[in-house]
């Protein structure tokens, strides 16, 4: 290894890891102690982050607001909105800033040298001379403030960091995953909201903001990350010049305190909310939590990984086994959070009874008990180890940069000791000792003392409360009423004359001189040519395979692609459903619960998804297919085949009750999902109301699969009901994998591909032959807009609708619309002025087109701007080197490395489209090609999309019913009562 050149640094340790294949170093700043981490390498993805430890003493939020606010302007680049003007115009491959319990980190990545140096120079600014000093605005907008339009308004409370929390704690799940924290730990920094408290955030002067800023904000409390192929002498030498080597020394107190061991275990109850409407029977969330040692211990770090797979997490797991039996919980399941210095496991069912928790707690025990004493199905230990650490070699973690997640998880044991940034990424040894120690009894001994005589535990109860929020809501406005009684004239007229001068500065555009201070690649810095697609379509045995030649570290990946043309369109939910509990069910030669441990001892895992692919020649047709995934070392592709063989070809379907299970299970998650990603679940379903690509997404895993899950829960309930599911069920495997709807597509190397073929040949050999009615899978969109209430205090807001259908071919400008929409156009007007936490735009090929918003205060204003968007498109006049952003922008997103998997699903998306490189191309050149006049031009795009006039708003109930008459429908999301 090369001694690094860093006469600023002093060395505390360096050597080779082989487990990332990186030369790793840890230095400390020798003027102001700064902590600094490298892991050089070869990968061309480099990641930069800086993190600061942020412990905060109470639940304003102070430690969120400071992280949106340090990028809202610096010394070096003193415009609105750095961030902003980075994301529309860097190659960065990842760019974002993160709260958590105990610190922020502010992480950036880019394969660009220029563009990575550009974006490191930008966050050091940001965090270190950040100008949240010279204006209170910058605070007032993203955390809180009063909000007054004059003297006889309604006083309300806005503010971005204010209104995402609200959404935070309108979600039952995040609301639990606080209360148990907060349970384990309340005397430290874990027991308090980092995000924040909208009910304590008001209560955060600008002045406790600045000093919490002062105190943490220092190179002496910085943790600084560095990973991929670099010079490292030079970053190094350009941080200390820059940034470190201004500052003196400080003691810096912001240790993270242990909480100790509690003499007892302790209950806790706590409210969350439902609709008025709701019943609370069936609601409750039951938990059993355990503190768990210390993150800094590398085998309990992922020990307890693995007892989370054999004990609860994985289908027939003994804890979730008993618990179902005894219809506790309509979901169980456990999590283990070990991102923090004191661990926590925890047991939850979902969807219980209140008067269940004695027998909650005493099922867990006795289980446990039984583990101990007859020990864990060492089967089970052996799946979760495999599977751990399958995906601890393959590093693939898709969109996001494996530096990036190596980074994130230093901070795992760094935070808590100088020298041991590596413990637990370095991690194939601790997979050999735990190994060997599952031979044993470590793993039982670990329940012996963590989850039995462990008196450091809690059960928290989350009970429904109907109307809380509304009640909430009331209450918050009452005290905002009283408040401004209570104010003297003169006060009132301050709030109003500090609201218009907030708009005021949010409309204020920069100056251009400090615009072009943020640095900006050249258009010829960019790629010319599109990423070239790679597959071969061959037919071997009778069977269509499409491979692609690429380099996957001796990793098969598979995907058998089954076309869903000939069945009926009204099954196509159960298809959905047939695809949750494939792999999940007995069959012929496995019990549901061996069968899904030898996927994970065999395999690296076997998904299904049903998936739609727009023909690119005529955009108004496309395929809908049922995919079965998997991914497996070369050596045990045999194993692959047969194991996803005995999925589809031996499934019974004759066990009612666990089929009623797996459905309760999926319901109780997508209870939870629809409403907290309920800006994906609005676009969809608004788009299904003109789509029919749209309307099978919605089919699938939107509201409208939703909506028949609840009618099959409903149905298995009775003996013709069950009957008709599981005929259903049967019938469908038996018209879904025949050998004419079959290709097989695979990623590996020609060597890895040799034996594919003799594998395919056995295959085909066991799928289904006999004669069924053909039916055409055929959808008519019908647009009936609606609203979803929910117990949430924001909103998720969508208007869609198709341009292709009024004439519009796609055109490649349309990605820098996105850019554009969603960083300029929405980002000032539903965020900045607005207070939402999110704005989005999405165009796609056979022109379903949306705008969308994310945990938004507004309904009817947001609507109003997304009226006025083709207006501001219209009159576009911004110069060469704003659409040079965008372009740079939309470059970055359509030029995101692929993960060697990520490239076989390029191919055989291209595949199953009919794309041409050709067109590919020309798109690219469209984008590149982008100026002020096309993007006047795209208004007629967006006036297309929006003449739809598609709706869907998921959210508040009472801003629903204020604004009903949008609306053909309204109904709870979940109709649970």
């Amino acid at each position: 290894m090369k001694k690094l050149n860093v006469p600023a640094y002093e060395l505390i340790e360096s050597r080779r890891i082989d487990d990332l294949n990186s030369d790793s170093f840890v230095y400390r700043h020798k003027k102001t102690g700064a902590r600094v981490a490298l892991l050089s390498n070869d990968e061309e993805n480099k990641v930069f982050a800086i993190g600061f430890r942020t412990p905060p003493k109470d639940s304003t939020g102070v430690a969120h607001i400071i992280e949106h606010t340090v990028l809202c302007g610096s010394r070096d680049f003193p415009i609105k909105d750095p961030f902003v003007e980075l994301v529309k115009g860097s190659l960065n491959t990842f760019i974002n800033a993160m709260t958590f319990p105990d610190k922020t980190v502010y992480p950036v990545a880019s394969c660009n040298d220029t563009d990575f140096q550009n974006l490191m120079h930008v966050y050091l600014d940001a965090v270190f001379y950040p100008n949240i000093y010279k204006t209170d605005k910058i605070f007032r907008q993203e955390g809180w403030h009063y909000e007054m339009e004059d003297e006889s308004s309604e006083l309300t409370i806005n503010g971005v960091v204010y209104n995402e929390m609200k959404g935070a704690f309108s979600s039952a799940d995040d609301v639990l995953s606080r209360e148990i924290q907060s349970s384990l730990y309340p005397d430290i920094t874990y027991g308090i909201e980092s995000g924040g408290d909208p009910d304590v955030i008001p209560s955060l002067t600008y002045e406790d903001y600045l000093d919490f800023h002062r105190k943490y904000y220092h190179p002496s409390n910085s943790y600084i990350y560095l990973y991929g192929n670099m010079n490292m002498e030079e970053k190094l030498n350009y941080i200390d010049e820059a940034y470190l080597s201004a500052f003196d020394r400080l003691e810096v107190d912001s240790a993270i305190g242990r909480q100790p061991a509690f003499d007892a275990p302790k209950e806790i109850v706590k409210p969350y909310s439902v609709l008025a409407e709701d019943e609370a029977s069936k609601n409750t969330y039951l938990s059993y939590n355990c503190s768990v040692g210390s993150t800094l211990d590398k085998k309990l770090y992922i020990a307890f990984d693995i007892l989370d797979y054999a004990l609860c997490s994985a289908p027939g797991a003994p804890i979730k086994k008993a618990l179902i039996d005894k219809g506790i919980g309509q979901d169980v399941y456990s999590e283990y959070d070990n991102s923090i210095q004191q661990p926590v496991f925890s047991i939850i069912a979902k969807n219980a009874d209140k008067d269940q928790k004695e027998e909650f707690i005493k099922t867990i025990r006795e289980v446990l008990e039984d583990q101990v004493k007859n020990g864990i199905d060492k089967k089970a230990l052996l799946a979760g180890l495999s599977y751990d650490e399958f995906k601890y070699r393959e590093a693939d973690f898709g969109r996001y940069p494996k530096g990036l997640l190596y980074g994130l998880q230093t901070f795992d044991s760094w935070l808590y000791d100088d020298n041991l940034p590596w413990i637990n990424v370095e991690a194939n040894e601790t997979f050999a000792e735990l190994k060997k120690a599952a031979e044993g009894h470590y793993f039982e001994e670990l329940i012996q003392k963590y989850l039995l005589d462990n008196t450091h535990r809690t059960v928290v109860m989350l009970e429904p409360e109907p109307g809380l929020s509304a009640k909430k809501d009331e209450a918050l406005k009452k005290k905002l009423e009283d408040y401004k009684n209570s104010l003297s004239e003169e006060e009132i007229k301050t709030i109003v004359r500090e609201t218009k001068e907030l708009k005021e500065y949010q409309d204020t555009p920069d100056d251009p001189e400090d615009l072009k201070k943020i640095p900006l690649l050249k258009l010829e810095d960019l790629k010319k040519t599109s990423e070239q697609f790679i597959f071969e379509k061959k037919n071997e045995y009778g069977v269509d395979i499409l491979f692609h030649d690429i380099f996957t570290n001796g990793i098969d990946y598979l995907t058998f692609v089954f076309d869903l043309k000939n069945i009926d369109a009204e099954l196509l939910p159960y298809a959905a459903a047939l695809k949750k509990v494939l792999g999940m069910l007995n069959t012929k030669n496995y019990t549901y619960k061996d069968l899904y441990n030898e996927i994970n001892i065999r395999t690296g895992g076997v998904s299904g998804a049903i998936s739609t692919y727009t023909d690119a020649a005529d955009t108004t047709k496309f395929k809908t297919v049922f995919e079965v995934s998997v991914k497996v070392l070369h050596g045990n592709l045999s194993h692959a085949f047969d194991l996803v063989k005995e999925i589809l070809i031996n499934s019974l379907f004759d066990d009612v009750k666990r089929i009623s299970e797996i459905l309760d299970e999926q319901y109780a998650r997508m209870q939870s999902d629809l409403a907290s990603a309920g800006h994906q679940t609005a676009a969809i379903r608004a788009m299904s109301y003109v789509s029919p690509a749209a309307m099978v997404s919605d089919q699938v895993s939107g509201i409208g699969y939703f909506r028949h899950l609840e009618k099959m829960i409903s149905m298995i309930g009775t003996k013709e009901g069950a009957k008709e599911i599981t005929d259903t069920l049967t019938k469908l495997t038996k018209e879904i994998f025949r050998a004419e709807n079959l290709l097989v597509d695979v990623t590996g190397t020609k060597a890895e591909y040799e034996g594919v073929p003799e594998e395919c040949k056995k295959f085909v050999q066991c799928l289904f032959t006999e004669d069924y009615e053909k039916k055409e899978l055929v959808f008519k969109p019908v647009k009936k807009n609606e609203a979803f209430k929910t117990a949430g205090q924001v909103q998720y807001v969508c208007r869609a609708g198709n341009f292709a259908s009024k004439g519009f071919a796609y055109n490649g400008a349309l990605r820098v619309l996105k850019v554009m929409m969603g960083y300029d156009y929405l980002w000032k007007n539903i965020r900045v002025l607005g207070g939402a936490y999110g704005c989005m735009s999405s165009y796609a090929k056979n022109g379903d087109a949306a705008f969308v918003t994310y945990r938004d205060p507004n309904l009817d204003n947001t609507i109003k701007v997304f009226e006025n968007a083709s207006e501001y498109l219209r009159n576009f006049d911004e110069d060469d080197r704003v659409i040079l952003q965008y372009i740079i922008g939309a470059i970055s997103d359509l030029d995101t490395p692929k993960t060697p998997s990520g490239k076989g699903t390029y191919g055989l998306t291209a595949y199953m489209c009919n794309a041409k490189m050709e067109n590919i191309q020309r798109n690219r050149d469209q984008l590149l090609g982008t100026t002020k006049e096309t993007i006047r031009k795209l208004a007629d795009y967006v006036d297309a999309f929006m003449s739809d006039e598609c709706l869907c708003v998921i959210g508040a109930a009472d801003k629903i019913e204020k604004s009903k008459k949008l609306f053909d429908n309204i109904e709870q999301l979940v109709n649970k009562g």
